[in-house]
């Protein structure tokens, strides 16, 4: 077995868009994650399990069970979990309000950091003008979303085939379509006016699925992108500094490790 290296110590991780349940989920990357990882807040900003994809195509591997487990576990030993659902699993806002030992349901929170600044914390499907107003046209964009992530993962297998990096399809083509381009810009807008509204300094966010920091409006705008297509984090750094951080290749050189050693003992 690989040597373990010590885990990262920070202040404050925010994750989104996990879809446990769905097939492109990312668990054991995601499991990865969360054992490399010591934090003093944990927020889970909506869509972690996808109840959407679980009641049309029931999936449920033991890795997803692991990565309960580890969040809880990481609740159980002292860091304050917040559970923001978004709209995949929008059941759980009818717990808003409720707290499960150090685990507590907000339909959106106001968080502040080591430097004092307060963002405020929320999925974002709210301001998804598709999802908000039609929901059966949500399910069929997500129906295509499905079928292109799968292409995604073939072509990622390909790639891995000749020794390349991760990369994701799904992303490339959303930065190249212009109408996606346009959503993107106007949700990251809508967010940033919501919180000047709200008198904070900044928001973040996940339901995109575009990782992302920038200041729009004097507001600081950062969304945690997602572990289906990309792998992203973001980190409140012990001096209150964040950073957006693509776990895929750390996950990737680890698996590589543990593939070597594993040739090792069986030569």
């Amino acid at each position: 077995m690989a040597k373990k290296k010590a885990p990262v110590k920070v202040r404050s991780v925010w994750i989104s868009d996990v879809h446990l349940g769905f097939r492109g989920c990312q668990a054991e990357a995601l499991l990865h994650f969360l054992h490399s990882v010591e934090t003093d807040f944990l927020f889970l900003v909506g869509d972690i399990v996808d109840f959407w994809s679980i009641k049309k195509n029931p999936y449920w591997p033991q890795e997803h069970t692991n990565v309960i487990r580890a969040i809880l576990g990481k609740a159980k030993h002292g860091t304050k979990v917040i559970y923001i659902p978004g709209n995949h699993d929008e059941g759980l806002r009818d717990c808003v309000g409720h707290v499960f030992g150090n685990l507590e349901i907000h339909q959106d929170y106001v968080h502040t950091t080591f430097e004092g600044k307060k963002l405020l914390i929320l999925h974002g499907d709210e301001f998804d003008v598709i999802v908000k107003h039609s929901r059966l046209i949500a399910k069929l964009g997500n129906a295509a979303y499905d079928a292109l992530l799968r292409l995604n993962r073939f072509v990622n297998g390909v790639r891995k085939l000749f020794g390349y990096s991760y990369w994701s399809l799904a992303a490339y083509l959303k930065l190249r379509v212009k109408n996606a381009v346009s959503f993107i810009g106007s949700f990251e807008k809508a967010l940033a006016h919501l919180a000047k509204e709200r008198g904070v300094d900044g928001v973040v966010c996940g339901h995109i699925h575009h990782a992302e920091i920038k200041e729009i409006y004097s507001i600081l705008y950062c969304n945690d992108g997602d572990w289906v297509e990309s792998c992203t984090t973001l980190f409140e750094h012990l001096d209150g500094s964040l950073e957006l951080v693509n776990w895929s290749d750390k996950f990737e050189q680890y698996k590589n490790i543990e593939s070597m050693v594993a040739a090792k003992k069986a030569a």
